[in-house]
């Protein structure tokens, strides 16, 4: 985890695989992410992992849920409750079930 990120009350890091959390990431109340899950075809129905990256200045809002191998991209915004199962570019606005890029996230000028 980097420096000045920060992780919501209530987050689950369900970790088998690593877990990378870039630096000034915010990780909102409730997410889920979760590394590893079974693999339906198998008749073992075996667990598997694989990794999640998050990249800096993400923000990951209330109740999303990652899932195994996703890479969240520098500047991405997660929208809340948003099911993120494949990779999200870096600096989009993303949401939904299943998340999907909406929009580039601008940054207003710095005042002052």
């Amino acid at each position: 985890m980097g420096t000045c990120s920060v992780v919501g009350e209530g987050v689950h890091i369900y970790n088998l695989g690593q877990v990378t959390i870039g630096a000034n990431v915010v990780v909102s109340q409730e997410t889920h992410i979760c590394t590893a899950s079974h693999d339906y075809t198998d008749p073992a129905f075996r667990l598997f992992h694989k990794p999640i990256v998050i990249g800096h200045s993400a923000w990951i809002a209330a109740r999303a849920f990652l899932g195994p191998g996703v890479t969240i991209g520098d500047g991405a915004v997660i929208g809340a409750c948003s099911v993120v199962t494949k990779d999200m570019p870096e600096w989009t606005v993303c949401a939904g079930n299943p998340c999907r890029p909406i929009k580039p996230r601008s940054l207003k000028p710095s005042e002052g």
